[in-house]
């Protein structure tokens, strides 16, 4: 298709209806009825378009996603069934046989270690930095007084500003320094509170320290940078955890109880200690957990920054996940921060997030984390089971099939026969297209 000359600029475009945004876009862009296919994928629910509709800017259509569910999770001896929005089948194929698979060994167990959340106030001030922390320390009840109002409901719900306190960065930048406050949010992912009071805290730093520096002499001077949560939350952590004798370890792949583990904490410690294997180590486990937080409306891009940053955290990037046996035990754990929320944002406007936080009895905050966490975990736990064994593409591309044989054009007929073929024949593209070609 040759593209058509575009326009340089648009006036306006926010304010168009989503229909003149539509024409906009056929008349620079396309030669043909491409954008038919934006209208098949509204809703005919025009109140439930409207929804959607003002979730983001600019919207044009619905981008759907399948929503699946893994059921048989036992988390803390209690029954589960996860909803998971992704569109690789195999990372819900993978949840479902881990879900089933400890089901009968105790299932998964969780702990909380931690759930502070933090933001800082990023400033730059050229003075006597003594002078600097002197103010601080006299007047740091201020800061919170400030912020009563803001934090009234939040304190209500059990939440509130933990702590602030004054960071000297200098080393890192010339003049820098940091207010680092402290947060608990309980049940809502708390972005908007956080960087409401870090707002304010940077006005009454501003404000304050007129009355006690001289801060238009040549002497000082205070400039605020920024203020901005942090997705980084190494104290918003919990653990999920597994464990089973060797014995009961039940292998098709001819591997004994011992075989099996050693070589699995031999794949750990692979991830461990080689980058190249971590950050696909840990994507599969991310599969998971990103299915998850999507399909209960959290934000998976915070997520997704934050458990990268927390698995390079030594200064090297590591496997998230960590494997042993002890007194003839097999151990399988994770530690993963994870900042979530049940109230707020879209959690009580999208109609698939209010069904997925019913379908997991309506959870706390705590209590997505945990399930969560079990999610990543099924998942690695799953990926390494299938790397340690028949390889990952023998299962992988058997889910695959379907969508090849889609994209092939494949009829009723030829989707049950290839299927069968293939129980017994390795998948890959060029060997459908062949096998679809003899059937026609």
């Amino acid at each position: 298709m040759n593209r058509k000359n575009v326009k340089n600029k648009v006036e306006g475009f926010s304010k168009k209806t989503k229909e003149e945004k539509i024409k906009w876009l056929k008349e620079n862009y396309f030669n043909n009825n491409s954008n038919k296919i934006l209208n098949k994928y509204w809703n005919s629910d025009s109140s439930l378009q409207k929804i959607h509709d003002e979730f983001t800017e600019n919207t044009i259509s619905n981008f759907y996603l399948p929503i699946g569910v893994a059921p048989n999770f036992l988390i803390d001896n209690n029954d589960y069934t996860v909803p998971m929005v992704i569109e690789e089948s195999s990372v819900v194929a993978a949840a479902c046989k881990a879900a089933k698979f400890w089901r009968n060994k105790g299932g998964f167990k969780t702990s909380i270690i931690s759930l502070k959340k933090t933001g800082q106030v990023h400033f730059i001030f050229k003075g006597d930095k003594s002078k600097l922390e002197k103010f601080f320390k006299e007047n740091k009840s201020k800061f919170f007084e400030d912020c009563k109002e803001i934090s009234f409901n939040m304190k209500k719900r059990g939440g509130g500003i933990l702590n602030i306190e004054l960071l000297d960065k200098t080393h890192d930048i010339d003049n820098y320094f940091q207010i680092n406050a402290v947060f608990d949010t309980v049940d809502s992912m708390g972005a908007n509170f956080i960087n409401s009071c870090l707002e304010q805290f940077a006005s009454t730093l501003k404000n304050e320290i007129k009355n006690c520096l001289d801060i238009t002499s040549s002497n000082y001077s205070l400039e605020i940078i920024m203020s901005i949560l942090s997705n980084y939350v190494p104290e918003c952590l919990v653990k999920a955890e597994v464990s089973c004798d060797l014995s009961e370890i039940d292998q098709t792949s001819g591997l004994s109880g011992k075989e099996y583990t050693d070589k699995f904490i031999q794949a750990i410690k692979i991830a461990k200690t080689q980058t190249c294997r971590a950050v696909t180590h840990n994507k599969g486990i991310m599969n998971g957990v990103d299915a998850v937080v999507i399909a209960t409306g959290n934000d998976f891009r915070a997520i997704e920054a934050g458990v990268h940053a927390y698995a390079a955290k030594t200064g090297m990037y590591k496997s998230l996940t960590d494997a042993c046996v002890e007194n003839n035990t097999f151990k399988f754990w994770i530690e993963i921060p994870l900042a979530l929320g049940t109230v707020g944002g879209i959690t009580n406007l999208h109609p698939l997030v209010r069904w997925s936080l019913e379908l997991l009895k309506n959870p706390d905050a705590k209590e997505l984390m945990r399930i969560v966490a079990v999610a990543g975990l099924a998942q690695n736990f799953g990926a390494l089971d299938s790397l340690i064994t028949t390889g990952i593409q023998k299962g992988h591309m058997k889910m695959h099939l379907i969508n090849i044989l889609n994209s092939l054009n494949a009829s009723k007929n030829e989707k049950n026969k290839l299927i069968n073929f293939f129980k017994k024949n390795t998948v890959s593209y060029s060997a459908v297209k062949k096998e679809l070609e003899k059937l026609r």
